[in-house]
């Protein structure tokens, strides 16, 4: 008996989060989050106090995937070039070559995205958006799926940079994982004791089948009320009192599309205003600019979005 659609998009997502828990302990909400990216070929901005989890939490979902996988450690004296690749004289040839920097994988950790200056990531802005590398003049395009997890300290400030806003707007969502509560402690020394479960982590998911199932996940049904919601909550955060800078159409895209990713791995075809609701936060806080006298105040993004959903009527529709 053939899966349908629906059925085929919940076990991928199932067999994705089973393989991310062998190395994860707990965090169930954030793998989900993730997974939701991964589907949308959106990028994943992991942020964390460290020896959280951060990185381990990327290399798992970018070894559960069976697609190319480049990491870029970030330091202050990291250059655009180590990024993007460079055009060099071959003398064999007697023509310019170009050499592939490690953002020509399908799958791209960029460690302590931070710490690289403002120049080197500059350098991702065209990769995250165009999925495509300028060198010299001549235009690479970038695999397929192509997704950015990166991950960022955002508690020590010697030797970082902070991102801009421009950089921030191209991550799909920020994720965080917090501390863990004691029985996922445990948990966590039982399962490193003998040996890294990383290490043994096999793909279970194609890179062309997921490419396949994020078209599908474009086929879940999205109400005329629930299109609505999106917008009331994107407006609303454009007049917030305590916003400097509010939500963009490319986040009210990710949040919109985000939605029917979700709708799809909690095996729906349609979007359910609680769908829009669990992804609110991680993807608008971080788009979100507070306002200098809000921030001193101690008002954070997060609380601001959260505020945000909860100040927007929850359409009630049938179906919807």
């Amino acid at each position: 008996m053939s899966l349908t659609w629906t059925q085929r998009l919940k076990a991928a997502a199932d067999r994705i989060r089973d393989s991310v828990g062998r190395v994860v302990v707990g965090k169930e909400q954030a793998v989900e989050l993730a997974m939701v990216a991964l589907l949308c070929e959106g990028h994943v901005l992991i942020e964390d106090v460290p020896g959280i989890g951060k990185t381990v939490l990327a290399k798992s979902l970018a070894r559960s995937l069976g697609a190319s996988f480049r990491r870029i450690q970030c330091t202050p004296d990291l250059l655009p070039s180590d990024v993007t690749g460079v055009s060099y004289f071959n003398q064999k040839t007697g023509e310019f070559e170009f050499r592939p920097g490690p953002v020509m994988a399908q799958v791209v950790l960029v460690d302590e995205i931070n710490r690289a200056t403002p120049r080197t990531q500059s350098s991702l802005l065209e990769c995250m958006q165009e999925r495509q590398v300028t060198v010299d003049g001549v235009t690479h395009p970038l695999p397929r799926p192509f997704l950015v997890l990166a991950t960022q300290n955002p508690v020590e400030l010697e030797g970082t940079f902070p991102l801009p806003e421009a950089q921030l707007d191209r991550f799909m969502m920020r994720v965080r994982l917090g501390y863990p509560d004691e029985a996922e402690e445990i948990g966590i020394l039982r399962r490193f004791r003998d040996q890294d479960p990383l290490a043994d982590l096999e793909p279970v998911l194609a890179a062309d089948e997921l490419l396949e199932l994020t078209a599908l996940c474009r086929q879940v049904t999205v109400s005329q009320a629930v299109e609505s919601y999106v917008v009331a909550i994107a407006r609303a955060s454009r007049s917030h009192p305590d916003v400097e800078l509010g939500l963009s159409p490319r986040g009210s895209l990710a949040l919109y599309h985000g939605s029917q990713a979700l709708a799809a791995i909690r095996g729906r075809n349609y979007v359910k205003p609680d769908d829009v609701k669990a992804l609110a936060v991680p993807v608008i806080a971080h788009r979100l600019m507070v306002r200098l006298e809000s921030g001193l105040k101690g008002r954070t993004a997060d609380e601001i979005a959260a505020e945000l959903v909860a100040g927007v009527e929850v359409p009630v529709e049938e179906g919807a």
